[in-house]
C-alpha cells in the first residue's frame, strides 16, 4: 500500500498558500484492507475513508459517468493507477501528488500552469460533471484577476454549462456561490459565468448595459455598480451572507429601466427578483431577510440625515433592529459598500449616517418600553395607546440624537 498527498494541499503547497486540508490517495489497497489497518469509512458510493486525525484517505479510483446529475456516475477502484486517479481530477493545478518521501508526481503539468497562472482542465472527464464549471469561477475569485482560464477549458465550460447546468441542483450551486462569497476576489465568480449562464442568475445578468446617472455613478452600468460594491464588501470583511445581499441589491434596476426609462422605486421592484433568485438558490432564511431588507431599504439609509425622526424611527422598526440589533451592523455594511462601490474617488467615501443609524438605534434601546408600558395600563390606555405612547418615545430618543448632530 502506498499513500499520496493529493489536492488543494499540494497545490497550495507549491503556491506558498498554507493548506487547510490533508487529502490522501491510496494504491494497492481494499476497503477491507482500509477497515483492518484502523481506518474509518465514510460514504456509501466512494472508497472514502477516515484516520483518527479526520484526514481523508480515499482508494485510487476512475468514475463512468452513467446518467445525469451528481450520482449518475460508476466507481471503480480496483487496479486503479495514480495517474489514472490524477486523470478524473477537474484541473491540472489540482492534479499533482506527493509521495512519502517528498516527490511529486505533475503528469498533466500542473507545475508549469502554477507558474503561469492558468486554470486549464486535466483531461476530457472534466465535462462529466457541470459543478466544475462552478469550481472555475470559484479558483478564480480565490486566487485574483492574474489568473486567466486556458482558452480550451473556457470553450469546454461554455459547452458544458449549455448542456448539463440545469441538472445541477440548487444545494451544490448555493454551496459553490457561498464559498467564492467568501473569497478575496467574489466578483470574479460572476463576471466568468456571466458569459454564458442563462439559468442560475438571469436576474444578475440583466443588469449589464442598465446606464446609471454619471454623477452618481461614474463606474457605468449596474452590473458593474455591483461587482465593485462586491469588492468593497470584501475590504469591509463582509461574510458571505452579507455579500450576498450586496450582490442582490440593485436587481430592481433593470426592471425600472426597461418599464419607465429611469431607475426611480427600484428599490421595491427588485424585491420580487430577490425573492425569486432566493427560491432558486434555497439560501437560509438569514441570508433571504437580510437581503430583502437591504433591497427595500439602501435608499432610505443613503438620505437617512435628511429625514424627520419619524422616519428613522420607521426604518428601525422595518429592520426589526430593536428586537436583532446585530441586523443593523450587516445592514449598514452592505450599505457603506453601495456607497463606495464606485470608481476610485469613492473608495474611502465617508458614510456618516452608519454612525447616526447605530446612535438613533441605541438611543432607542435605552427607552423605558416596560415602565411606559406600566404607566399607561395604570391609566387604563387601550393596547393601541399603550404602543403609541412607546412609539412616540422611542422617536422623541431619535430626536435628541438628531439635536446632537445639528450642534
Amino acid at each position: 500500500m502506498k499513500t499520496f498527498l493529493v489536492g488543494g494541499f499540494v497545490r497550495d503547497t507549491l503556491m506558498g498558500l498554507y493548506p487547510n486540508d490533508h487529502d490522501y490517495v491510496v494504491v494497492g489497497s481494499t476497503p477491507e484492507g482500509m477497515l483492518s489497518s484502523g481506518f474509518k469509512q465514510v460514504g456509501a458510493d466512494f472508497p472514502v475513508f477516515l484516520n483518527y486525525r479526520g484526514d481523508e484517505y480515499a482508494l485510487a479510483r476512475t468514475e463512468r459517468k452513467t446518467g445525469s446529475g451528481y450520482g449518475g456516475f460508476d466507481c471503480e477502484w480496483e487496479g486503479v493507477t495514480l495517474e489514472e486517479d490524477l486523470s478524473r481530477r477537474d484541473l491540472t493545478i489540482n492534479s499533482i501528488a506527493r509521495d512519502e518521501e517528498g516527490n511529486l508526481i505533475d503528469p498533466f503539468n500542473g507545475q508549469q500552469d502554477i507558474r503561469d497562472k492558468v486554470l486549464r482542465h486535466t483531461s476530457d472527464a472534466f465535462a462529466e460533471d457541470p459543478v466544475r464549471v462552478l469550481r472555475v469561477a470559484r479558483f478564480l475569485a480565490r486566487f485574483g484577476p492574474e489568473w486567466s482560464v486556458a482558452p480550451e477549458t473556457k470553450s469546454l465550460c461554455i459547452k458544458v454549462w449549455a448542456q448539463d447546468s440545469w441538472h445541477l441542483t440548487k444545494e451544490r450551486v448555493f454551496k459553490e456561490m457561498e464559498k467564492a462569497l467568501s473569497e478575496p476576489h467574489p466578483h470574479l465568480f460572476f463576471e466568468f459565468l456571466s458569459e454564458f449562464d442563462l439559468w442560475w442568475f438571469p436576474s444578475l445578468w440583466m443588469e449589464k448595459g442598465i446606464p446609471q446617472p454619471p454623477e452618481h455613478h461614474p463606474e457605468g452600468d449596474v452590473f458593474t455598480h455591483t461587482m465593485l460594491c462586491l469588492q468593497e464588501g470584501v475590504k469591509l470583511r463582509a461574510s458571505a451572507r452579507e455579500q450576498f445581499a450586496i450582490l442582490c441589491h440593485d436587481l430592481g434596476k433593470p426592471v425600472c429601466w426597461e418599464a419607465r426609462g429611469n431607475l426611480h422605486g427600484h428599490e421595491k421592484s427588485g424585491l420580487p427578483h430577490v425573492e425569486a433568485l432566493c427560491d432558486k438558490l434555497g439560501v437560509p432564511k438569514a441570508w433571504r431577510d437580510l437581503a430583502l431588507k437591504v433591497c427595500e431599504w439602501h435608499q432610505y439609509s443613503h438620505k437617512i440625515l435628511e429625514v424627520a425622526p419619524k422616519k428613522v424611527h420607521k426604518l428601525i422598526k422595518a429592520l426589526d433592529c430593536v428586537r436583532k440589533p446585530d441586523i443593523l451592523h450587516s445592514f449598514l455594511k452592505c450599505n457603506i459598500a453601495d456607497a463606495r462601490g464606485r470608481t476610485e474617488k469613492f473608495h474611502d467615501r465617508p458614510y456618516p449616517q452608519a454612525d447616526y443609524l447605530r446612535e438613533c438605534l441605541f438611543a432607542v434601546r435605552e427607552v423605558d418600553c416596560g415602565a411606559i408600558w406600566t404607566e399607561a395600563v395604570r391609566k387604563g390606555m387601550s393596547v393601541e395607546l399603550r404602543q403609541e405612547a412607546i412609539r412616540v418615545a422611542q422617536i422623541h430618543a431619535i430626536r435628541g440624537v438628531k439635536n446632537q448632530w445639528k450642534n
